[in-house]
């Protein structure tokens, strides 16, 4: 409250020092904001062509895998499935996107060739060869995916942080220290104004004790005339 604050013009320097730090840091903080959305929005477009192909991909995987079942039997399908022998290996990174913390995903042995899958050529059909394909591809969809919704979700949490630090400076903080800083100034603008009055009565009062100090002289020197010429 500004009734709190001493009027000093110490405090109201110190006051105005956090009013030009505050509005500093409220403009880089909406700069951070808006660069932040935009590289937000990129991201979102991303996420959303991904969300696209992982449906796409999820659904010709499936087709692929229901006729192979189809073709081949559940045994001839199972069987290749549990022929892989080397799995997916994931490894993960950062990035920084102005100074929030993204993960970066790198896959590898996904995607194989048929030599690599671990089941015999000769011992299965295209329609298992392109079963594994598509299930091979919608996990690297996946992978992709994974690592742009998290993106996002940092992304996201970051923009809200920012905004509230923003709203607070600029609704809470900034209106306070302003309210602090113009009573600060009308109080002293008041002690100004008193001092003035009463350095002008302090002044008129000197004068006017000069002024009867003169003529008191004055009388006392004509009295003394008047004397002399007696």
């Amino acid at each position: 409250m500004a009734n709190d604050v001493k009027p000093t013009r110490k405090n109201l320097m110190a006051i105005e020092d956090r009013i030009e730090l505050s509005e500093r840091g409220h403009d880089t903080l909406e700069q951070k904001r808006d660069g932040l959305i935009m590289e937000f929005m990129d991201i979102l477009d991303q996420a959303q062509d991904v969300r696209e192909n992982l449906e796409e991909n999820y659904d010709e995987a499936q087709k692929k895998i229901n006729m192979a079942r189809a073709m081949e039997g559940d045994v001839a399908v199972r069987g290749a499935a549990a022929a892989l022998k080397e799995h997916p290996e994931i490894t993960t990174e950062s990035r920084n996107i102005m100074g929030v913390v993204v993960p970066e995903i790198e896959s590898s042995k996904v995607q194989k060739s048929l030599d690599e899958r671990g089941y015999g050529v000769l011992g299965t059909s295209a329609r298992i060869d392109e079963a594994a394909e598509a299930y091979e591809e919608l996990l690297e969809t996946i992978i992709l995916a994974a690592e742009v919704e998290t993106a996002m979700k940092k992304m996201l949490s970051e923009i809200e942080t920012t905004k509230r630090r923003v709203n607070a400076l600029e609704f809470k903080l900034l209106p306070e220290l302003r309210e602090n800083q113009e009573y600060i100034e009308q109080k002293l603008e008041e002690q100004e104004r008193e001092e003035i009055f009463r350095m002008k009565k302090i002044k008129d009062k000197k004068e006017e004790e000069e002024k009867e100090a003169r003529e008191a002289e004055e009388e006392e020197t004509e009295a003394g005339v008047v004397a002399a010429h007696n």
